[in-house]
């Protein structure tokens, strides 16, 4: 966190400073300085750490306050007052604090930043840009930091740090050197991504996809249209509104917010067009083609400018013709910051994997075998692009094997979803499909329905029995995808099959 005195945090987020026996060496415990971490996990405290004892679901931070202290942590804020030898603020809601603090620091960077240029004396004011979507956020951010980060100081959240908490925590990573800030922004109901958006406050806002993940939490996919709206609904007309027409639902949001509106997909008229998509075991191929832009790279020209659209061939090492959407989106955003899109290419071509857990080619298994491991996570339409990769990719010869896990927070739709993948994965002509897992059944009874197979489709309900059958079952030239929900069983599952020991 850049550097801010007590009584300055403690404006911030409206709480009471409590000096602590830390802060006696400084005329006015107010003026003590801190520029650590900001951390809700006590295990993560090093000297100099502002630790938020937040409540959760299962325990309660002010019960970590004195492992933070031990820690070394130079402030703790919490909604009640504890016993510590450290400075307190005592606040009236620890997440709200939390959000308060992050937008203060994200606020002072960017006027910090706002006469600032480049080596080439161009402006380079701090850049924000959120992202959201039922599928591919975390992608998507993975592949925007590389491509900025070779153009300035870059700060994205490690994995999925995109909710109420995490968010904020990568948010307040920027210091007054940094250029490009990437804001995932998840949601589990209305009014949280809106929450995020005012604490950012995006230059550009990214909508990828409105899907049935989190269905059941929202209550249906209206609501989850609606969730996902906030990121462009309240953006300032000098944003930007980056928004996939490939989806109905996406691209009517145009017709929802002041910012300028840029469309990229596959379809006609998208601003930043796909065409080409090809995949197989090495990876994903595209060309993207964009409209000129302008010196500053936010504002396209009227066309004229000489030369006219700007493309490029996209090579990707990851799997999947869904990862096409994800990277068309960060050359996107990229490109209308000045980088020229073979830049943002080249830059792509060198990530071997989107994320740990996704789509990742693994080959160290039983010989002959390969495993493609997606277990991070699960929803109707990933699961459903991760089994059309899987057909597209195999080869003359081998079998396609489909383990699959339950597709959880679904709700009222979940019987039905497991029902429409189980029905897919028959008429992909998976060679072998594995169903792990009571929450999975339905995908078991949908193939064998649909295909009445003899076999083709087994439902094992413990995943070690699943290891188990597998390592009995597989054999060379097979292809393997696993794709479950947050279930670390199958991830590590999966990397027990391709060979993985970490």
């Amino acid at each position: 966190m850049i550097a801010l005195t007590l009584a300055e945090i403690a404006t911030a987020v409206g709480g009471e400073l409590i000096g602590g026996a830390q802060a006696t060496d400084v005329a006015e415990p107010g003026d003590l300085v801190v520029e650590g971490s900001v951390e809700t996990d006590s295990r993560l405290v090093r000297p100099g750490s502002v630790f938020f004892a937040l409540p959760g679901e299962v325990t309660d931070g002010r019960r970590f306050v004195p492992a933070a202290t031990e820690a070394g942590a130079a402030l703790v804020i919490t909604p009640e007052r504890v016993e510590t030898t450290a400075p307190q603020i005592v606040v009236a809601d620890g997440y709200a604090a939390l959000a308060a603090l992050a937008h203060e620091v994200v606020t002072r960077v960017r006027m910090a930043s706002a006469d600032r240029v480049d080596a080439e004396g161009r402006p380079a004011p701090l850049k924000v840009v959120g992202i959201t979507g039922s599928n591919g956020k975390t992608s998507t951010k993975n592949m925007l930091r590389t491509i900025l980060e070779q153009h300035g100081e870059t700060v994205a959240p490690q994995g999925s740090f995109n909710n109420h908490v995490g968010a904020p925590i990568s948010m307040l990573r920027v210091t007054y050197d940094t250029r490009f800030l990437v804001v995932e922004m998840g949601a589990s109901g209305v009014g949280h991504i809106a929450a995020l958006v005012r604490i950012a406050e995006p230059d550009v806002g990214v909508v990828l996809k409105v899907g049935l993940a989190h269905a059941g939490e929202f209550g249906g996919i209206e609501a989850t249209q609606r969730a996902k709206s906030e990121m462009v609904t309240d953006l300032p007309a000098s944003a930007t509104a980056l928004l996939n027409v490939d989806d109905d639902r996406v691209a009517s949001m145009r017709d929802l917010t002041a910012a300028q509106v840029v469309g990229f997909g596959t379809s006609a008229d998208a601003d930043y067009r796909i065409t080409g998509i090809e995949t197989d075991r090495s990876g994903t191929r595209f060309t993207l083609t964009a409209p000129p832009v302008d010196q500053e790279g936010d504002r396209p020209t009227d066309g004229s400018q000489p030369g006219g659209p700007d493309h490029v061939d996209v090579r990707l090492a990851i799997l999947g013709e869904h990862h096409a959407m994800n990277a068309a989106a960060a050359l996107t955003v990229a490109h209308r910051w000045g980088v020229p899109l073979a830049d943002g290419a080249a830059a792509l071509a060198s990530m071997t994997r989107a994320e740990r857990w996704r789509m990742e080619l693994l080959q160290g298994g039983p010989e002959g075998v390969t495993v493609i491991n997606d277990a991070y996570n699960a929803s109707p339409d990933s699961t459903a692009a991760a089994l059309r990769t899987l057909a597209q990719i195999v080869r003359p010869g081998e079998r396609t094997v489909a383990v699959l896990g339950e597709m959880a927070e679904l709700g009222e739709f979940s019987t039905e979803e497991h029902d429409r993948i189980g029905r897919l994965v028959v008429r992909l002509g998976i060679g072998q499909l594995v169903v792990v897992g009571r929450g999975a059944m339905p995908i078991h009874q949908a193939a064998t329905l649909e295909g009445s197979w003899d076999g083709e489709s087994v439902f094992i309900e413990d995943v070690d029995d699943a290891v188990r059958s597998l390592q009995d079952m597989l054999r060379p030239g097979d292809v393997v995808l696993v794709k479950s929900s947050k279930s670390a069983e199958l991830r590590f599952l999966g990397d027990r099959l391709g060979g993985v020991t970490e």
